[in-house]
């Protein structure tokens, strides 16, 4: 209503579960300066996050001659989302009552599809029914994005159901585990375990190749201190690169001590 005064979340609650086009206007004249200016703003997060074929005309999304997307950068901004905790919360919520008002998600994927995460519909005449959204199994999750697709709902779950069963995530790394054994010249043990830095993990067929290099920035000499990032792991999917963690070493190797040295050491005592 003109003159009424909401707050922000109540504002991004209107957004993400009714696609209110007054309230995403409001949202951006508070945060962007202006229409024109949130806009800016929109293009120049575009451009961060590598969606080169991305515009923005607006902050509601409808029709305009520069205002366009693809599904690929489509599914670059929702990977982007994933990561605001904030947004999350809200556009997984399917039905809240705040700011005098009770919205209810126009994202019925909350209801059909065990896991699903969120994130929004779309509708013009131009663009057709648009349909962003993710869903998570067994610490997976899995991006879908369709564009004029009129049968979205099935199309989302037909998806989810062929990209679990298909591409289900390959552990390549846990945080905290040794991923192999290093040689150490010159030390009271001749290895030191590699401890990865992170975690990672990947979708991979049955079919495809999940192959792990190692990387050490110089060959390990002692003494080698435990914690000391010494290398990376560099995982490839039918050898190409599609992720990497540190190695760090699992613990202190000390150099070892000379026959020579000790006998120094034993008449320096004696003396």
């Amino acid at each position: 209503t003109e003159g009424e005064t909401l707050t922000l979340e109540t504002l991004l609650y209107g957004v993400l579960l009714c696609s209110g086009n007054d309230a995403a206007v409001a949202v951006a004249q508070h945060v962007g300066g202006s229409v024109k200016g949130f806009v800016a703003l929109m293009n120049e997060k575009a451009q961060e996050l590598g969606m080169e074929h991305s515009s923005f005309a607006n902050p509601n999304g409808l029709d305009d001659e520069q205002h366009y997307s693809t599904a690929r950068d489509m599914a670059k901004l929702a990977r982007a989302a994933l990561e605001n905790e904030t947004l999350m919360r809200i556009a997984s919520t399917r039905s809240v009552t705040i700011g005098g008002r009770t919205m209810t998600n126009h994202n019925k994927l909350l209801h059909y599809v065990d896991g699903c995460l969120g994130l929004k519909t779309g509708y013009t005449k131009a663009a057709g029914r648009t349909l962003v959204s993710c869903a998570e199994k067994n610490g997976q999750r899995l991006i879908a994005v369709t564009l004029q697709d009129g049968n979205d709902w099935a199309d989302h779950q037909a998806l989810y159901e062929y990209g679990f069963s298909a591409y289900p995530a390959r552990t390549c790394a846990v945080r905290g585990q040794a991923l192999t054994q290093a040689p150490v010249s010159g030390g009271v043990s001749s290895t030191v375990p590699l401890i990865a830095g992170a975690g990672f993990c990947y979708p991979a067929a049955e079919t495809e190749r999940l192959t792990t290099r190692i990387c050490l920035d110089e060959p390990l000499r002692a003494p080698v201190s435990a914690g000391k990032t010494v290398g990376a792991a560099v995982f490839c999917l039918n050898g190409t690169e599609i992720g990497r963690v540190p190695l760090v070493a699992g613990r202190t190797v000390m150099p070892k001590v000379s026959s020579a040295l000790a006998g120094l050491k034993l008449e320096l005592k004696d003396e």
